[in-house]
Parts: C-alpha cells; sequence; structure tokens
C-alpha cells in the first residue's frame, strides 16, 4: 500500500546559467548547520572541479542534503547550460519537486524556459525563487509577471500556476516572501520547501525499486548509481536484478555491496533505505543511467525519459604532428579510445564512434561547449590528441529532405551595436523573432538561426560588442536546410619551416596580418602562425634570421617591435579553424594545424577539390 514518507523532500534547484544556483545552495547548508560556526568554507562549495570553480559554472549536477526541523531535504544542484542539458533532464525524475531562480534583472532567460518546461512534462511543483533582489538595477515585480507569462506559454495547469514566489538574495544570505519586508535568513524558503513540496510516495513493503539517475566514478570503488528509492527497501548484501525500460534484454543479477546516502557534502555508509531516500550504491559494475535495481522477484523497470540527441560532432584524433608525444603522457589510439568510451560512464548526452581510420574517433555532443569541457579534461589528464572543426549533425526525413539543428539565442546588447550584431547573424541564416529594450541602454534580440551559424561567432560577437554583449541559446528543432554560410572571410599565416620563432621573421610576418605566436616558439611547417588580412592562406618564415653584413646604416638596427600576440584559448581556437585544419591539443599547448602538412601535397589536395 503507498504511503506518504513526511520525514523526507526531495527537491531540484533549477535555473538559467548564472542566475545563483550553487550560491543558493550554499546558503541552504550553511544556515541548516552543516558547517560549524567558525569553519571557512570555499564559495560555490557545490563546484567541486577545478574546471567548474574556473568558468564559474556548473558542468554536472550535484547531491547534497540538509535537515531542517527535523525533515531530511535531498538537494540536487543542476547546470545551467544547454550544453549540459542532460544532466537536468535525468535528475528530475530523481525529484518531487523543483525550486526555479530567476535572475531579478535578467528575468526568464531561454534555459529557464527549457528547464521548466521538463519540470512541467514531469507534473513537478514549482518554487519560483526570485534571486539578486539587492541588485540596484533589479526589477523583481516585472520578473514575476515574465514567469508567470513563460508558465502560460508552456501550458501549465491552473495548480501549477498557483506556484509560490519566494524573494531572495543568496548571496546576502536572506529569503522574503514580501518585497516590502526585508528578510533576514533563509527560513522562508526552508519553510515554503516543507510546506509545498510534497513528500516522496511509494510502498515500503513492496519488491524494491530503485531508478539509477546519475553515475558517478571513482578510480578506488569504480561506478556508483545515484538515485531514488521508489518502492520496497534496499539493503546491502540484498541480491538484486537490473533491469532498463529501454532496453529489454538487460536482467542481469547482482549484489548490493555498500549503501551510501547524503549528509551535507559526505557521504555515510548506511545498512538500508526505504522509499523516498536518495542513495548511492557502489560494487555494481554494469550500471548505466535509467537502469531500475529491483527484487528477482518482480523486476519491473521504471519508465526513464530518453536524453535528448546530440547536435554537434568533432572527429578526436591521434596526434600525428613533428611533435608529437612530446609533452603528453596519453598519446596513443589506445589511450584515446579508453577514454574517451570511459567518458560514456558518466555523460549520458554524449556519444561516441568508431571510424574508417583506427586513428580517429567521431565525437558528438549538445553543443561546442560540451565538447570544450571534454577536450580541456583531458589535456588537464596529460592526454594529446587533435580535434577537427565542429560540425553539426543533420537528419533527413521521409521524403530526403536535409534537416539541420536551429537554436534559439537571445542576444542583449548595448544599443549602439544593434546594427551590426542584426547583420552578422543575417549573414549567418539567423531570422530576428523579436527585440525587447531592457533599459541602461540595452536591448534584447531573439534570432532563430542554424546551429551551425553560431560556430565561430562567439568570438567575432564579443569583438563587435567590445565585450560588452551576452549571447545565450537553447536547442529549438530540426528544420529543412538554411542553405550554404560563408564562414571565415581571412587566411591563416602559416609557418614554411620548422624551428624556433624569431624577433626578425615575425616582424616581417606581422605586416600581413595577425600573429598567434610570440618570439622564441616552437614552429613547424604546416602550423598556423597568424591570421592572414585577406582571404587567402600564404605561408610566412617565422624563423627568418637577418643576415650578418659588415656594413651598418644608421637607424636600420634599432629595435624591431612586435605588436603583442593575439593568444587563443580553447574556445576560440575551435571557433578559429576551418575544415582543412586541426587543432592539436597537449597538456602544455594548443596549436593550430593544417591537415595536411606538406605545402605540395596541400596545394594538389586544394586544386583537386575545386576550391
Amino acid at each position: 500500500m503507498k504511503q506518504n514518507r513526511d520525514d523526507v523532500r526531495n527537491i531540484a534547484i533549477i535555473a538559467h546559467v548564472d542566475h545563483g544556483k550553487t550560491t543558493l545552495v550554499d546558503e541552504l547548508l550553511k544556515q541548516s548547520g552543516v558547517f560549524r560556526s567558525n569553519q571557512v568554507v570555499q564559495k560555490r562549495v557545490m563546484d567541486s572541479n577545478d574546471l567548474e570553480r574556473e568558468r564559474g559554472i556548473t558542468i554536472l549536477s550535484k547531491n547534497t542534503a540538509v535537515i531542517y526541523n527535523d525533515v531530511k531535504i535531498n538537494i540536487i544542484d543542476t547546470p545551467g547550460h544547454a550544453d549540459f542539458g542532460g544532466e537536468v533532464e535525468r535528475v528530475l525524475k530523481m525529484v518531487d519537486g523543483v525550486i526555479l531562480v530567476v535572475d531579478a534583472y535578467e528575468g526568464a532567460m531561454p534555459q529557464t524556459k527549457f528547464v521548466l518546461k521538463k519540470a512541467l512534462e514531469l507534473s513537478l511543483p514549482v518554487i519560483v525563487c526570485v534571486n539578486k533582489i539587492d541588485r540596484p538595477d533589479g526589477r523583481p515585480l516585472e520578473v514575476v509577471d515574465e514567469v508567470l507569462e513563460l508558465f502560460i506559454d508552456l501550458d501549465a495547469d491552473d495548480e501549477q500556476l498557483d506556484c509560490p514566489f519566494v524573494f531572495a538574495s543568496a548571496k546576502g544570505g536572506y529569503a522574503t516572501l514580501s518585497l516590502d519586508e526585508p528578510g533576514t535568513d533563509m527560513i522562508p524558503l526552508f519553510e515554503k520547501i516543507i510546506e509545498y513540496i510534497p513528500a516522496p510516495t511509494g510502498d515500503p513493503d513492496a519488491g524494491t525499486q530503485v531508478l539509477i539517475s546519475t553515475i558517478d566514478y571513482n578510480d578506488y570503488v569504480g561506478r556508483i548509481g545515484i538515485g531514488k528509492v521508489d518502492n520496497g527497501v534496499i539493503r546491502v548484501n540484498q541480491e538484486a536484478v537490473i533491469v532498463n525500460a529501454h532496453d529489454e534484454s538487460k536482467c542481469s543479477r547482482v549484489k548490493i555491496n555498500k549503501l551510501y546516502e547524503f549528509d551535507g557534502l559526505k557521504r555515510i555508509e548506511i545498512e538500508e533505505a526505504t522509499i523516498g531516500d536518495v542513495v548511492a550504491i557502489s560494487g555494481v559494475s554494469d550500471l548505466h543511467i535509467g537502469d531500475t535495481i529491483c527484487s528477482p522477484d518482480n523486476p519491473v523497470a521504471i519508465p526513464f525519459q530518453k536524453i535528448s540527441d546530440p547536435t554537434i560532432s568533432m572527429d578526436f584524433i591521434v596526434n600525428d604532428s613533428p611533435f608529437a608525444g612530446q609533452e603528453g603522457k596519453f598519446v596513443t589510439s589506445r589511450h584515446l579510445r579508453d577514454r574517451l568510451f570511459r567518458m560514456l560512464n558518466t555523460d549520458v548526452s554524449l556519444r561516441v564512434e568508431e571510424t574508417d581510420s583506427t586513428e580517429a574517433f567521431k565525437v558528438s555532443g549538445r553543443g561546442e561547449l560540451h565538447l570544450s569541457v571534454l577536450i580541456e579534461n583531458m589535456r588537464r589528464e596529460g592526454y594529446e590528441f587533435a580535434v577537427s572543426k565542429a560540425e553539426v549533425l543533420y537528419k533527413y526525413d521521409e521524403i530526403g529532405h536535409k534537416l539541420e539543428p536551429i537554436e534559439r539565442a537571445y542576444v542583449d546588447v548595448p544599443d549602439e551595436f544593434q546594427g551590426s550584431v542584426i547583420e552578422k547573424l543575417s549573414q549567418r541564416k539567423g531570422e530576428l523573432q523579436g527585440m525587447t529594450p531592457l533599459g541602461a541602454g540595452y536591448t534584447r534580440l531573439e534570432f532563430l538561426i542554424p546551429s551551425r551559424g553560431l560556430i565561430g561567432y562567439r568570438g567575432e560577437f564579443m569583438t563587435d560588442t567590445k565585450g560588452n554583449g551576452v549571447i545565450n541559446t537553447v536547442f529549438e528543432e530540426y528544420a529543412p536546410y538554411k542553405g550554404d554560410i560563408a564562414y571565415r572571410k581571412q587566411g591563416s599565416l602559416i609557418a614554411f619551416e620548422t624551428g624556433e620563432s624569431v624577433t626578425y621573421g615575425l616582424f616581417n610576418a606581422q605586416e600581413r596580418g595577425t600573429l598567434f605566436i610570440g618570439a622564441g616558439e616552437k614552429v613547424y611547417s604546416g602550423m598556423i602562425v597568424g591570421q592572414n588580412g585577406k582571404t587567402d592562406d600564404i605561408e610566412v618564415n617565422v624563423c627568418k634570421k637577418k643576415q650578418l653584413t659588415n656594413t651598418r646604416a644608421s637607424g636600420s638596427d634599432d629595435a624591431l617591435r612586435l605588436t603583442p600576440p593575439t593568444v587563443l584559448s580553447l574556445e576560440q581556437a575551435l571557433e578559429y579553424i576551418d575544415t582543412d585544419e586541426l587543432l592539436e591539443v597537449t597538456p602544455e599547448s594548443l596549436r593550430i594545424r593544417k591537415k595536411i602538412l606538406d605545402p605540395t601535397l596541400r596545394y594538389r589536395a586544394k586544386k583537386n577539390s575545386g576550391k
């Protein structure tokens, strides 16, 4: 018989990127007494890996738990970036309600719509938390209207529309139910969670059912499955069966070795867990996201939402440059293959496929950021490889028409740069859907644009808006192919010979365009050292030294002045490369190169392709 578990609440915190989810979790942890009063706690304590801390974004969903008035609140902090939407989609199956965090200035953004839509589809109750009300330019009351409009757009029912609004400053550590009464702590939010989010229900006497929604990986214990107990009880040393709603052939017997529950930031070993508990299970090697752990006498799989397909792909290739193997620990195709396939254990939105060549693997993901985070993690682990230009994944309808992924882009720009942004996005097949003045000299432009139109655009966008623009995108749909887009207008400056760059050679080369390297850097023939001011690729000799003579002319031997090089970040380099180029990635360097290093073979290939 089904019953409620009143001493537990399971919630996910969802929002657009940078609206303050992780900071809010920090405050809930602090004010529930997880940390000692004199304990030094780093900011955004839930962002546990280096990349998350450096970029200020959440990449992987995290589990934690707090106790408030004898009720255990299991909290899942989710990513806000559209590229990590797969993380959000699956963890919503673990919770009974969500807190939707919305910035008091920015209001409802594309990812707000995406995550809210997923929550409403699962009929989850929503508490709306309008965060950053202490911002001087905040407009919390207007934002409330925007969020309600969004609910209506997404066909929310009357019960969902009647959701509570909480106003908060996660940074200031307070929440309030009314803007007229300034808050002092987070108690109003805790109270709303207990009051509004339903307690988990299930049948404690039925057979065990645990849906695995997240996989963690640990070098010591291997795979760790995290999920919610829907029915029955799960115990250590229990015999169980793994089944999957999307794979009827899966049915393997396992033994539960260890069980953990979450307490603050720690995992505590337990002997058993019952309905509503969020648990971590280790010691089961063949565990995947979407699997259900059941009692052997009644193995019934819990339905699981199919994760959205990837929209973009690039080839990961064994590094074959003249400098291959000099900086990385892992350089062979076996190393590369093992690492990429291991990534599939924890990332449901990623696809890895073998290609005709044993040296290359096709990796598909949800966007450039998704793939660049994988590349950055691999180079930090000591891997050395090359990647090709990102390409979108096309589909074909029944009649054979080509379909391509379309993104909805929201662009916040200062009014003075509006014209050039509209012009550039229109050239890339973007269609302007709407313009909304935001005040303070800013306008929000809304575009529908092919995903390939955004590849390589962000760097240009930052230049065009002098760093003041913000662009956010979310996948919209697959639609008919919009026609060819002219990509990069400029050609590349290609190193003529292998050696070390010297000031004299660089000084002559910089007249041709923008350099990516400075003096004293190792280069090889076929490596790209800069961007040409014109459309053609040209070879330059950056290793050329000045010929020594006995003649001394006044003025000719003044110090040569080099313009500081433009050093490209990983994202900028991925956006820069063209279809006949590769990015060589090592733990210490990023080098852009031509796929064909030999100039004669390169010229011949270009001639044969008719370009």
